[in-house]
């Protein structure tokens, strides 16, 4: 397969900029995920790559070689979209098939290629039948099919699984995992879905209004977000934030006093912080156990089978989510102490980057 470099790659329609200066280095056999909101600007960078759209500034370099002028078919690249994109009047066959009878490759070069994309996707009994006799993960597998035989350097995809009902979306998600695994091959993913980027990828890229706020595995994501953004965005429920202020430094960390006046000695890198300066500590649900320190208003509880989702109130109003054991006992309505260990809050300065915790859980290798 092959690496993809991005150099200063920026984009603007018109007056506005969508994309900052974007600096990326993919690896040969990298499955790496785009994630962000809606309009962080990930659809436009993939396009770039593609050849789609044309950037403003910058260069695509594609396994050594500047594409940025290149035509999109001259990158060795292939892109699945959102829809799927098949024509309808034309067998499962004849849609794999078709960019081989575009480059009039001979008969029996097109039957053995189509027959081992169709045994790779599990398609091979379903050949002879026309994309409307298909389920809609079926059809996500042919279009995948149609990219497979033109044997490309990088695949890119974009929102593949976005039309899927929840449960198809599931499968295909480790569908496309072992694909990539099976194929040996360098692939781009587009999604809004964090749970997607967690589950598929090696790497991932967080985009937020055109910039890259963080680049990396998805437990350095979950473990060291590198701002406050990237903490919320990844990790599901969401990380909470708990407004406080720094009442002291020492060797043992900062010292903060919660809302409520609650105080805590969290063990991060204090060079930046001051007394009275306004800091947000995020702890994610599953930091949350039942103890002292917190009082939570339990307003709902979602029992998952082996977790318990509690969402409620502060006293001053903050919303909170802790995720408990599944048999835990406690009742909506009530009030429910919470604690967690110092070593597993995050620290957000005012601009919300992170302040560098001193004790961080291991990332596995």
């Amino acid at each position: 397969m092959a690496t993809l470099q991005l150099q200063g790659i920026t984009k603007s329609f018109g007056t506005a900029q969508v994309l900052h200066g974007i600096d990326l280095a993919i690896r040969d056999r990298e499955f790496v995920v785009f994630v962000g909101p809606s309009g962080c600007g990930k659809s436009t960078l993939l396009r770039i790559i593609a050849g789609l759209e044309a950037s403003t500034l910058g260069r695509i370099v594609i396994d050594g070689i500047d594409v940025s002028a290149a035509a999109p078919v001259d990158r060795g690249i292939a892109m699945v979209f959102q829809s799927y994109a098949l024509y309808p009047h034309l067998s499962v066959f004849e849609n794999i098939a078709f960019p081989l009878r575009v480059a009039r490759l001979p008969e029996a070069e097109v039957r053995q290629k189509v027959g081992r994309a169709a045994e790779i996707l599990q398609l091979t009994d379903k050949l002879g039948l026309k994309p409307g006799q298909l389920s809609g993960g079926q059809r996500q597998r042919v279009a995948i099919g149609r990219s497979i035989v033109r044997n490309p350097k990088v695949f890119l995809f974009d929102e593949p699984l976005s039309n899927l009902d929840a449960a198809l979306r599931g499968e295909m998600r480790v569908e496309l995992s072992a694909l990539q695994r099976d194929l040996d091959a360098t692939m781009v993913y587009v999604t809004h879905d964090q749970v997607e980027a967690m589950t598929m990828a090696h790497r991932i890229v967080v985009l937020n209004r055109g910039r890259i706020e963080q680049f990396g595995t998805p437990m350095q994501l979950y473990h060291h977000p590198a701002t406050r953004f990237v903490a919320t965005f990844i990790g599901q429920p969401n990380m909470n934030l708990l407004p406080a202020t720094v009442v002291g430094t020492g060797p043992d960390g900062l010292t903060v006093e919660l809302h409520g006046g609650t105080r805590m000695t969290l063990p991060v890198d204090t060079a930046t912080a001051r007394s009275g300066d306004r800091v947000e500590v995020g702890v994610r649900p599953e930091s949350l156990q039942l103890g002292t320190g917190i009082t939570l208003r339990l307003r709902v509880l979602e029992r998952l089978g082996g977790t318990a989702i509690a969402y409620g109130q502060m006293a001053d109003g903050l919303k909170l989510c802790a995720a408990l054991p599944g048999d835990t006992t406690v009742h909506e309505g009530e009030d429910v102490g919470l604690t967690f260990a110092p070593a597993d809050a995050h620290v957000f300065d005012a601009n919300g980057r992170v302040m560098r915790r001193r004790q961080a859980p291991a990332l596995a290798a």
